[in-house]
């Protein structure tokens, strides 16, 4: 049984077609890629899996269960988890404080008990700090732990990202574009990243992404589409060699570039 299954899934605005009867399968513990060109419906695939849009038609199924325009936060306590292309750290909170947001999803205590900081709350609380911290040594960034994460270089505050979307324990992590802005040194760093991930957590990644080099270096598979249609699917040769792909997207001179 896969992970993640999308079947036929159709998403319109209006009189656009953002997504158009899109189909694809994850499997456990694997790393895929979705590629194509700006506006292509890449992201709006990930918002209909997260639940912020609900497909005009076909289907979602998450670990046997239908997803299909469930919330999002009910989704998270499934085990989907994502990052956004723009930073979206809590400016205010360090390091470990915004580890420890993802944490609270799974948070028993009711806001009463917070408001009082009773025993069972603040017991809850220490559990969390600690949990937040050993995720961070597990990922090495635990020498940031108490540093504002804003102040963390670019590279640092995506990784903290994924960090913060580790601490809801996800089964699938979608990526959206986690190198966007990256020099060559920090894409590089970001493909180890992502490696270590998946060879500690032992889960899922789906990942949209514009550096070639990243998508073609790690991903064993690569699905392509445009105009929110499947274009190609395969191994990274598979995509470098399929003509349809140069034409759309990748194109001759840019591909050699990268």
């Amino acid at each position: 049984m896969a992970l993640l299954k999308l079947d036929n899934t159709v998403m319109r605005f209006g009189g656009l077609t953002a997504v158009n009867k899109f189909s694809t399968e994850i499997s456990d513990n694997e790393l895929c890629a979705l590629i194509g060109p700006n506006g292509s419906g890449k992201t709006t695939i990930f918002n209909i899996i997260t639940g912020i849009y609900t497909p005009t038609s076909g289907s979602i199924h998450f670990n046997g269960d239908d997803i299909t325009g469930k919330r999002p936060d009910l989704i998270t306590k499934l085990g989907i988890a994502r990052t956004f292309q723009n930073i979206r750290l809590f400016k205010g909170l360090n390091v470990v404080e915004n580890v420890e947001v993802g944490h609270h999803l799974r948070l028993k205590s009711d806001p009463m008990s917070a408001i009082l900081n009773l025993p069972g709350y603040k017991t809850e609380e220490a559990a969390i700090r600690k949990e937040a911290l050993e995720l961070l040594e597990s990922l090495e960034l635990e020498h940031f732990a108490y540093e504002v994460a804003t102040s963390l270089p670019y590279g640092q505050q995506r990784k903290l990202e994924i960090a913060r979307a580790l601490a809801t324990r996800p089964k699938l992590l979608l990526l959206d574009e986690p190198a966007a802005g990256m020099n060559p040194n920090e894409a590089e760093e970001l493909m180890q990243f992502i490696l270590h991930v998946l060879k500690v957590f032992k889960i899922s990644v789906f990942l949209i992404e514009h550096q070639m080099r990243v998508v073609m270096g790690i991903c064993p598979r690569i699905i392509v589409i445009d105009h929110g249609e499947t274009i190609a699917e395969g191994t990274p040769d598979d995509i470098q060699n399929n003509n349809r792909v140069i034409e759309a997207y990748l194109g001759v001179d840019d591909y050699a570039g990268n």
